[in-house]
């Protein structure tokens, strides 16, 4: 049996550790089933985000009659928009692959791992110890228990990366993030979708007016059924119907396409790991358990980004990669801070968020909220943006920011000032002290904690 100092699973955050303990001298495994550089780089924010940008310019062309300019969009190259991103997403591999090649005191097993005892896993038929194990295994898709799921080839956010042809119909079961922006980037691509979402609204954990405004938004390029749960998917030729049945009145109805795409959520890849042979205790997700820390129920193991599925963002992993290699390191340990982690949705329209939701805030503070529509600043009317606005709040007593949410154009650029301020004390303070350009978007912000009630 061979012994390390450190053992990593997972080389995407997992990656980060490995860099770390190399620089130490320090002897490392890591083991990963691939596709090796982890699931944003080559199955989930990069290569989606490589589709929506286009998608994005064509829903602009399609809108801008609102600006007075009447556009046609002669043609769409769906292979070539598929081709480049599938391109790129193979040299960022090739060049990943050729510089881990090249680390020394780097032991790289190629394959899937699993734990066959307190601290010792097996990979490749050779097995391994290590004093310190980090797990970064990230998750997979979920596939619900649907009768007759298994008779299709249903699609899923990593399958549908490697369509060659546009699909003329898409249902999309699901109507979190991925749902919404995958039915953001089909739309755009001339496909007719339609979304079943068993909740009251999409994107669930969104403030409820946002999460409404988007619905109508979306609503206007695709049909969109909410409170509908998928009870059945049937083959019918060179289609596929789901059998659906509304959540208030027991009704069934029947919804068919071309395709079926389920995008339903996520699930740890802790079961393929066996985590249960080290003594790692998993939730009843199956996600794995930490501490503040970011330590399992074993000691020094520890379990970061997806795999803990404590926020399932890279940005979050990456930070958690860092905190979780200095507590195994240092005397003194530090807590992973959620409380300004950020997010966004690649919609059309873009929503970005961080901190509290005004309804999760009210439960242990007291309040004020403030919000201001786009067209309410300059750059906002210019572009007759006439939906999307900005929601800011903070506690009453002493104005820390708790919360800000955006849905409109650039909301995730937008609200990364909201995000420092928050990192680095969460008083309005560090909003108000620099002069904000005008005419500009950033102006939004501004306004909306002068809007504070």
């Amino acid at each position: 049996m061979k012994e390390y100092d450190v053992i990593v699973v997972g080389s995407g955050a997992g990656g980060l550790i490995v860099d770390e303990a190399l620089s130490k001298g320090l002897k490392v495994a890591l083991v990963d089933k691939g596709p090796y550089g982890g699931t944003c780089l080559n199955l989930g924010c990069i290569p989606s985000k490589m589709l929506i940008y286009p998608a994005d310019r064509i829903t602009e062309i399609q809108e801008a009659k609102k600006l007075g300019i009447n556009a046609e969009i002669k043609s769409i190259d769906f292979s070539s928009i598929m081709e480049r991103m599938r391109k790129s997403r193979q040299e960022t591999q090739s060049l990943i692959r050729k510089g881990v090649e090249q680390l020394e005191g780097l032991d790289f097993y190629e394959g899937e791992g699993h734990f066959v005892a307190d601290y010792t896993m097996e990979a490749k038929g050779e097995r391994m110890r290590g004093a310190k194990i980090f797990l970064a295994s990230g998750s997979r898709p979920l596939i619900p228990p649907i009768k007759g799921v298994d008779s299709i080839d249903y699609l899923t956010n990593e399958t549908a990366l490697e369509l060659k042809e546009k699909p003329n119909s898409i249902i999309i079961i699901g109507g979190g993030y991925v749902a919404v922006e995958f039915a953001h980037f089909f739309a755009a691509m001339g496909t007719e979708v339609t979304i079943l979402e068993m909740l009251d609204r999409l994107a669930q954990s969104e403030e409820r007016e946002i999460a409404d405004l988007l619905e109508q938004a979306l609503a206007r390029r695709m049909r969109i059924h909410t409170e509908t749960q998928a009870q059945e998917i049937k083959k019918d030729g060179s289609r596929c119907t789901v059998v659906a049945k509304d959540r208030n009145t027991g009704k069934e109805a029947e919804y068919s396409a071309e395709r079926v795409m389920i995008a339903v959520g996520r699930i740890s890849n802790a079961d393929l790991l066996k985590v249960e042979n080290t003594g790692v205790e998993v939730d009843t997700r199956g996600f794995i358990k930490v501490d503040d820390y970011l330590e399992t129920s074993k000691k020094n193991i520890f379990a970061v980004g997806d795999a803990n599925g404590q926020q399932m963002f890279l940005h979050v992993a990456n930070k958690e990669a860092a905190v979780a290699w200095h507590n195994s390191t240092s005397r003194k340990r530090i807590a992973m801070d959620y409380r300004a982690v950020p997010h966004a949705v690649y919609s059309h329209p873009q929503i970005a968020s961080v901190g509290l939701t005004e309804e999760s805030a009210r439960k242990d503070y007291r309040i004020s909220v403030g919000r201001t529509r786009y067209a309410d600043t300059a750059k906002g009317e210019a572009m007759v943006e006439e939906e999307g606005f900005a929601k800011a709040i903070v506690d009453e007593h002493s104005g820390e920011i708790l919360g800000f949410h955006i849905i409109g154009p650039y909301a995730p650029i937008l609200i990364q000032e909201v995000v420092n301020a928050m990192a680095t004390g969460g008083s309005l303070e560090g909003i108000y002290s620099g002069l904000h350009i005008h005419p500009a978007l950033p102006e939004l912000v501004q306004r909306t904690f002068g809007n504070i009630e």
